[in-house]
């Protein structure tokens, strides 16, 4: 709750009082919920039937939002700029792109992460260095090693030798167990135990517990329903006494491959493993995934927009769309669900110029949430500490919001290197890269055949207007003609985002004021300018529920209207009302809307 001077005294747009910031209650969420519930902003999904936990729709004026921030967006990072395009990619993509990105390997086999540089791997294809030898942990540079020897220290409580890129001082003592030898010594001063490998990339010890995870929704593309396979031959496996054997004979090829999950189940006598990968073997052909990113498809279409688009680098790929995690913990209304729409763009650069881009991209982004916000201090960048970043990632920051209970993310932008694009070179044996003819590489040659690096701004659609809800949410404490205090509820959203631009008013239903109200607003709706006819209650209750709903401004056909052509143009944030001719009222509305 934002407590304001009254408009007569000092208008909101010149002044934020002091009280405002201490007057932003808790409450403000209970209130703006129910808002959001009695004026159609956002509904509980499914409520007649008790509800969805994490899932809402949009109601009219929530789809009107959310569809008029989105295409700010899209008109801020695609149709204002000549290297920028857009794509409308599938939900449902092949699954090999998941498992290519890494999302997917986490279905068939348990994972594990590096405590110190956020790697995720699967534990079966990890390194298993040999009792009593050194355990070094091998870092980016030399940058990256003194930092994750910070981090060690910190959780561990260790110092462990810096030799160049390399950390030093850890052994493994036995299958189960490593420690920590400082130079020279025979005895560990600190002992952990393990489960006798470390990570691929790093090799690091220091791991989490092997975790199934579950991140994506499965589907089955089919019209046949796989379960019914899974049932039969399940039944039939179980049904004999010797499972083991059973499995064996109806899946000889995949328990002759060691590489197979059945093959590694069986070897490790895991009867649930077992029933686990047998049900996974028999849905394989069909399943497929909802994507749990937009991002993925970018990079998967780098090569069509590429040939098709005739672009160079610097260039960009934008898409805007649902996405769905199953990871996630649902909290403060709909900051955080699992179903939620994403604006992002994978900008695609010259190795070497990332930063200069990134600089560029956070500058972007940040002028563009402080362009329709009322305070333009609740935004902040936070950069992620070495810590936070994936292991591949160069620099990350995030556009965070001061939300009623703390600071909040609402974009990512990371400077994500050549990662992506090498990963699906790889998994898909497809080349993915710009050939620069102009110019020499490395090697001094042309032409240059290189990865380009991107620069990744990600932003939550829904997170944005959670946040714009909350910004131009107030409560106004004025003055009636008696003398009386009233509390008055505005929506102060910025008039490019508000649902509906302009409420055409008769002051009341006769004497013609209705049908010339009509022509208004057919010439509105004509011009492209969403505006509504209200009719019904008093005349002020028709201002204070356009100011609750956030309409930026109300035109009200009265007597005077009839007699010289002129109608009353009201402003939401200031109350204030002048007198303009009916054929000046498009014109105008446009002309504040472009402003």
């Amino acid at each position: 709750m934002r407590i304001t001077f009254p408009a007569c005294e000092k208008p909101m747009n010149d002044v934020r009082p002091e009280s405002a910031t201490a007057k932003r209650p808790a409450e403000v969420m209970k209130k703006l919920v129910a808002l959001c519930k009695s004026r159609g902003f956002v509904f509980q999904s499914s409520e007649i039937y008790g509800g969805l936990k994490s899932a809402y729709d949009y109601g009219p004026l929530g789809a009107e939002l959310k569809r008029n921030l989105m295409g700010e967006w899209w008109r801020d990072m695609v149709t204002t700029r000549e290297n920028v395009v857009g794509i409308d990619a599938s939900i449902i993509m092949h699954p090999d792109v998941w498992r290519a990105s890494g999302h997917a390997a986490g279905f068939s086999d348990p994972l594990v992460d590096c405590k110190i540089s956020k790697e995720r791997f699967r534990a079966d294809k990890a390194p298993r260095p040999a009792v009593g030898s050194e355990l070094p942990i091998t870092c980016p540079d030399k940058g990256v090693a003194k930092d994750w020897a910070d981090q060690i220290r910190k959780q561990f409580g260790v110092e462990l030798e810096r030799d160049g890129n390399v950390l030093r001082g850890l052994r493994a003592i036995s299958a189960t167990e490593f420690g920590f030898f400082a130079r020279a010594a025979n005895a560990p001063e600190k002992t952990w135990p393990w489960r006798g490998y470390v990570s691929p990339l790093f090799g690091s010890p220091f791991l989490s517990e092997e975790r199934q995870f579950n991140l994506m929704f499965r589907t089955a593309l089919g019209a046949v329903d796989p379960m019914q396979e899974v049932s039969t031959i399940l039944s039939e496996l179980t049904a004999q006494g010797d499972l083991n054997a059973a499995v064996r004979a109806r899946f000889p090829g995949e328990a002759a491959d060691a590489e197979h999950m059945i093959s590694k189940a069986l070897r490790d006598n895991d009867r649930g493993r077992l029933l686990r990968s047998v049900i996974e073997t028999i849905t394989l052909p069909t399943m497929a995934y909802l994507r749990p990113e937009t991002a993925q498809a970018m990079f998967v279409q780098f090569k069509n927009v590429l040939d098709s688009q005739g672009l160079k680098p610097p260039f960009g790929i934008a898409q805007m769309g649902k996405s769905f995690r199953n990871e996630v913990t649902v909290e403060h209304f709909i900051f955080r669900s699992c179903e939620f729409e994403q604006m992002e763009m994978e900008f695609f650069c010259e190795p070497g110029t990332q930063r200069e881009w990134m600089s560029y991209w956070k500058e972007q982004r940040m002028n563009w949430w402080q362009r329709y916000a009322n305070y333009k201090e609740d935004f902040r960048f936070r950069q992620h500490g070495k810590d936070e970043m994936a292991f591949y990632a160069d620099d990350c920051y995030d556009v965070e919001y001061k939300y009623p209970w703390g600071w909040g993310e609402l974009e990512g932008i990371a400077s994500r290197t050549d990662y992506d694009l090498s990963q699906h070179e790889k998994h898909s044996g497809v080349t993915l890269q710009y050939v620069d003819q102009e110019k020499a590489g490395p090697d001094g040659k042309k032409p240059w055949k290189y990865k380009p690096f991107v620069i990744e701004p990600a932003a939550g659609a829904t997170r944005a207007l959670l946040c714009f809800l909350i910004d131009a949410y107030h409560e106004e404490e004025r003055r009636t003609a008696s003398g009386e205090v009233e509390i008055r509820t505005v929506l102060k959203l910025h008039p490019r985002l508000a649902p509906i631009k302009c409420a055409v008013l008769p002051l009341v239903r006769k004497d013609g004021m209705p049908e010339k109200a009509r022509e208004i607003i057919g010439q509105m709706l004509k011009a492209g300018i969403n505006a509504k006819y209200d009719e019904k209650h008093a005349i002020g209750k028709r201002y204070a529920r356009h100011d609750e709903i956030g309409t930026p401004w109300c035109v009200t056909i009265d007597g005077q209207t009839l007699l010289d052509g002129t109608v009353t143009l009201r402003d939401r944030d200031t109350t204030q009302q002048v007198r303009i001719l009916i054929a000046e009222v498009v014109a105008t509305i446009r002309a504040r809307l472009d402003a």
